[in-house]
């Protein structure tokens, strides 16, 4: 049954093979009825010879013109005027072509009835475009027996023409420039009327920004639409309007030149490759022109899917903990850029294993560091999280030591920085796909309270602005980009149900151990901003890095939950750990630990308002 399903599947060979094969049978049967019609339907035995031999030219040409003029490879259901011409030119182009031959070498296929060429010249141009334009004839003739009326918002002819193959049927254009005409009889009418319309499904075939789309949906939803969809730009068809259409930041200042000249012929090894931010890393390295891509991962399976999307990789399947792991890597490979996206990112799970969180994060980070020092790699970029900015929890507190570890360990000839953000958008563990799961089986959505909030990114968006603030690099700073507003989850979840159509009850569960309410994205003291608007840079932190480094030592060796949380407060001064109490670790001054909590409060600047 699957070898069946398969045969049957139409491809682009498929079809090239079917209009030849039926272009041949159509020639023969046009140049057949030419003769019947010349000779009174009886043809003299004589001009049988011609005749073979003239089909035989004729059809030679017509398939040789066919093909020079691109009508073997169009897509058979958008068969319109312009391909309609296309055709014309080259049936008319074949037949001159003929004339002349036949004029060369008449005798070669004398006797033939040269009235009869013009006729199968005008049957060929009849039967050769009526076997082209049959489907979409067929799809456009059902089109009133569509079960689902649509709007479409915005002309796109191809989309026009492709509705009634996916079962819609297109009642009226949205498109307030040509308001008053019609295409393919479909009328053109401004939005203020389309509103009105018993329709159940808007489809978008122009892009928006985020705000005006969602805008647009409260809309067409407040009017009776239930369904949004919208023009794919990967294929031929339409696609559902994701949360990510309507959370997609877009930032205005992203520099594909600068990007592009910092990237390109680079050896770029990523850590953490298989997974959502180190999978979309390897994707960007390599659009920019990387010459290398090192994708270096702990998960076989992650390893493997990335492998099978990007075959011309280099996968390593390695631990970051690894001294012997890494410097092989780093050995072997020489990379100009280290991209070092892996870490533990699950709170709930770092609060029950704060000691794997601990040995991945900061144990990971360190030796990444030490290593592309002693190799002396030229960049070494750290991937961080919002959620390091005055953590509650195991996970950010690890990455906060990270990133003072990227800032103070001394290096000359590896630049390091580290880049911070908040959530992306489809992310492993990303509550949007679980809210989908909800809202399908009728709810109810689960959220842990009313009023948390959180930044978004598109995760190609913030991975294409972590390259081009690695690009920026001068050596231990920590750029923040601009995560726009944070969201409401509640409000998240709404949006999320009215483009699914389904509403569900909303559940609150209480905040999970170590979450906070809001994320903030920059600690102590004002940014300092860069030629980006999108990107900023954090206050330094300088700290004795010898100290850093001891801290981190018996961090490492620490076997319980008390020991770890008590350790990660002395180095992390704005670590305030649920039911914990804040640490009494001694410091030397110019720790962090050492300076004052109430100072750093009230000096405390943040993209966002508690």
């Amino acid at each position: 049954m699957r070898y069946r399903t398969q045969l049957l599947k139409a491809t682009i060979t498929k079809r090239i093979l079917f209009f030849l094969l039926a272009d041949g049978m159509l020639s023969l049967f046009s140049l057949y009825l030419a003769y019947l019609l010349r000779f009174n339907f009886a043809i003299p035995e004589p001009f049988w010879g011609s005749f073979w031999k003239l089909y035989a030219l004729l059809t030679t040409l017509k398939i040789s013109s066919l093909i020079l003029f691109g009508l073997y490879n169009f897509t058979w259901r958008f068969f319109g005027l312009y391909e309609a011409k296309r055709l014309f030119l080259a049936i008319t182009l074949a037949y001159l072509g003929a004339a002349l031959l036949l004029w060369l070498f008449y005798d070669l296929f004398t006797p033939f009835p040269r009235s009869a060429i013009m006729i199968d010249y005008l049957l060929s141009l009849l039967f050769l475009g009526a076997i082209r334009g049959f489907k979409r004839l067929l799809l456009e003739s059902s089109a009133a027996q569509a079960p689902r009326e649509a709007i479409l918002y915005g002309l796109n002819r191809h989309l026009l023409s492709l509705a009634p193959e996916l079962g819609y049927k297109i009642v009226a254009i949205v498109d307030e420039s040509r308001a008053g005409s019609r295409v393919a009889g479909v009328p053109i009418i401004p939005e203020e009327r389309a509103l009105g319309l018993p329709a159940t499904t808007l489809i978008i075939a122009k892009e928006l920004p985020p705000k005006e789309l969602g805008d647009l949906i409260h809309r067409f939803k407040a009017s009776g639409i239930t369904q949004f969809k919208r023009l794919s730009l990967q294929s031929e068809g339409i696609e559902d309007i994701s949360i990510e259409d309507l959370l997609a930041r877009r930032p205005a200042d992203l520099d594909q030149k600068q990007i592009a000249s910092f990237i390109k012929g680079k050896r770029i090894l990523i850590t953490g490759a298989g997974g959502s931010i180190g999978s979309e890393l390897v994707r960007q390295a390599k659009a920019y022109g990387a010459s290398q891509i090192i994708a270096f991962e702990s998960s076989e399976y992650n390893l493997y899917r990335l492998k099978e999307e990007h075959p011309e990789i280099v996968s390593i399947l390695g631990d970051v903990t690894s001294v012997e792991d890494v410097d092989a890597a780093l050995k072997e490979h020489r990379p100009d850029l280290i991209l070092h996206a892996a870490a533990y990112k699950h709170v709930p799970l770092g609060e029950e294993n704060p000691r794997a969180t601990v040995r991945n994060n900061v144990l990971g980070t360190k030796v990444i560091l030490e290593q592309a020092i002693a190799h002396e790699i030229p960049h070494l970029v750290l991937i961080s999280t919002d959620k390091a900015v005055n953590p509650t929890n195991v996970m950010g507190a690890s990455k906060r030591v990270c990133e003072l570890l990227a800032q103070n360990i001394p290096s000359s000839k590896t630049t390091i920085s580290t880049v911070r953000f908040g959530n992306v958008l489809g992310s492993s563990g990303s509550v949007i796909p679980k809210f989908q799961d909800q809202i399908r089986s009728g709810g109810p959505v689960t959220i842990t309270h009313p009023e948390i909030r959180r930044y978004f990114m598109l995760t190609s968006e913030a991975c294409q602005l972590v390259l081009q603030a690695a690009s920026l690099a001068k050596g231990q700073e920590i750029f923040i980009l601009d995560m726009g507003k944070p969201v409401k989850i509640v409000d998240l979840a709404k949006r999320m149900m009215e483009l699914m159509g389904k509403e569900v009850p909303i559940l609150f569960t209480g905040l999970r151990p170590g979450e906070k309410l809001y994320e903030e994205l920059l600690i102590e003291g004002a940014e300092r901003g860069t030629k980006y608007e999108s990107i900023y840079i954090a206050k330094a932190d300088r700290i004795d890095f010898s100290w850093l480094d001891r801290q981190i030592d018996t961090l490492l060796q620490a076997r319980n939950r008390d020991e770890i949380v008590k350790i990660l407060q002395s180095i992390v001064k704005e670590y305030r750990p649920q039911n914990a109490p804040p640490s009494a670790a001694s410091a030397p001054s110019g720790s962090p630990a050492s300076r004052s909590a109430d100072n750093q409060d009230s000096t405390r600047k943040s993209h966002t308002t508690p």
